[in-house]
């Protein structure tokens, strides 16, 4: 029980610390982001005087934010490559079933080829019976029906 217990807790603290990472890295990926660090950057023009406190805030915002768009970028890909596995092993199902059909295609045409080659070496029916009523057929052999 406190096993289980812990690894409930353990996923928990994981998906927290995965939905964070996300978010930061939508955060420092978006546009609005730029812009505000471009506004941030012209600050030491019109107040050089914080220009020493800013290259702080600066240089702490860089501390969390790359390791940050890190993590996040290692977790997106994550589940990017599980996606991918999953579409792989569809596609190899789907591969496979078409394989399975091709054969089955094969051997209906082969069939097909060995009736149509069998039904072409048979001799020309001269004479046929439907219903104990027999057609003779006369012909000339130049093919002329006879009067």
């Amino acid at each position: 029980m406190g096993q289980d217990r812990r690894a409930g807790v353990t996923a928990g603290i994981n998906r927290f610390n995965d939905g964070v990472a996300i978010r930061m890295t939508w955060v420092f990926g978006s546009i609005w982001c730029v812009y505000a660090f471009f506004v941030f950057s012209l600050i030491p023009l019109l107040l050089p005087q914080w220009q020493e406190t800013l290259l702080y805030i600066s240089n702490c915002i860089q501390l969390v934010a790359l390791p940050a768009l890190m993590v996040g970028s290692a977790v997106l890909n994550r589940s990017a490559d599980k996606r991918a596995d999953e579409d792989h092993q569809a596609l190899l199902e789907i591969l496979s079933d078409v394989r399975e059909e091709l054969a089955d295609l094969k051997v209906r045409t082969a069939g097909i080829a060995r009736d149509a080659s069998a039904a072409l070496q048979r001799p020309t029916v001269a004479d046929v019976s439907i219903s104990g009523e027999t057609f003779v057929n006369i012909s000339s052999d130049d093919g002329t029906v006879a009067p």
